[in-house]
Order: C-alpha cells, then structure tokens, then sequence
C-alpha cells in the first residue's frame, strides 16, 4: 500500500496491484507536484480549479489521485492491464466522487481515444521501464492537441533511457532520483 502525500485525502491508502506495477515513491510525488505547483504560481495559473489530469499507465493511478486530493476537478485514467484495473478502480471509488475520474481500457503507447471535459493541467507518462514510447507518444499527443498551452506533461523513466524531445516542446525541468529521471516538459 502506498498513501496520497498531500491534500484533501492525505494519507489515505491506496492498493498497489501484485504484478506488472512499479509505482511512484512518495518522495517523487511529492517533488512532482511541488514543482508543478510552484510553476503554476509563477505564472499565475491556478492548476487545479476547473482542470483535469491525464495519468497514462495509470497502475495504481497514485499520480491522479494526487491530483484530486490536490483540487483537481478530474482525473482520466488510462490502463491496458486487466489485474491493474481491477486495483486502480478500486482506488478511484475509493478518493473520488462517480464525477471526478474516468478510466479508459487502453494502450497508452497507441492513440489516446478520449475527449476531455476539462483544461488539461498535466498528463503523467510513466510506463514501464522497459518501453521507450516517449516519442511517438509525445508526437501523438501534440498532434491531436490534447498536450494544450498550459499543459505541463511529466515524464518519469529509467535514468539511462534515451530521451529526444519531441519539436513542439521544451524542457521546463528535470530531475534524477537514483535510478528515475523526471522531465517536465511545455509546449513551445
């Protein structure tokens, strides 16, 4: 079990599924969201009012979540795993209301078959650290428009993994905790 680090649910447990998940750590959450927040009040951007969260291999869903327990208005949940998914909705029910969250059937890598409701503050990619889909995944998201102005997308990854930035984007920040690199990318 891991616990939502900030917000209106702080320290409500979430189930971590057995297999196939390796979930964020509480210290990377909570640097996550500090910088997200911190950029969001520099600019004057109010990141969760009436805006939503993307969490791509979604797992537990722990990034989301977070979101929601932060203020975010709704979280989209995206997950090909069918153990996964038995956990994440279990997680869901459990810290938003039937109108907070939408989990979606798919694979991440793939186009992203979805209209959201919301302005979309983040989008949370972090699959496992075997794929490499940073690139086509980030090319797919801009061309569809769904990484928007104020769109900040989060990408967690092994530390050795190459990584291209995509035209369109540029890095707004990054960070290594041992063996994961965190960049925080905006569109140009």
């Amino acid at each position: 079990m891991i616990n939502i680090i900030g917000g209106k649910y702080k320290r409500a447990k979430l189930e971590v599924p057995i297999q196939n998940v390796r979930p964020t750590s509480a210290i990377k959450r909570e640097a996550i969201f500090s910088i997200l927040e911190s950029y969001a009040l520099k600019n004057s951007y109010n990141l969760y009012e009436d805006k939503c969260f993307i969490d791509l291999f979604a797992g537990s869903g722990s990034l989301g979540l977070e979101a929601i327990s932060r203020g975010s208005a709704f979280s989209y949940f995206f997950e090909i795993d069918n153990e996964v998914l038995n956990t994440l909705t279990v997680n869901c029910k459990k810290i938003c209301k039937e109108n907070q969250f939408r989990i979606y059937q798919q694979d991440s890598t793939q186009a992203i078959d979805a209209n959201f409701d919301y302005p979309i503050s983040g989008i949370f990619i972090d699959p496992p650290y075997k794929l490499n889909p940073f690139n086509n995944l980030l090319k797919k998201l801009l061309d569809n428009n769904i990484i928007q102005k104020n769109t900040i997308t989060i990408v967690e990854t092994n530390n050795k993994t190459s990584f291209e930035l995509v035209n369109g984007l540029s890095i707004l920040n990054e960070r290594v905790y041992g063996k994961t690199k965190i960049l925080f990318l905006k569109k140009n």
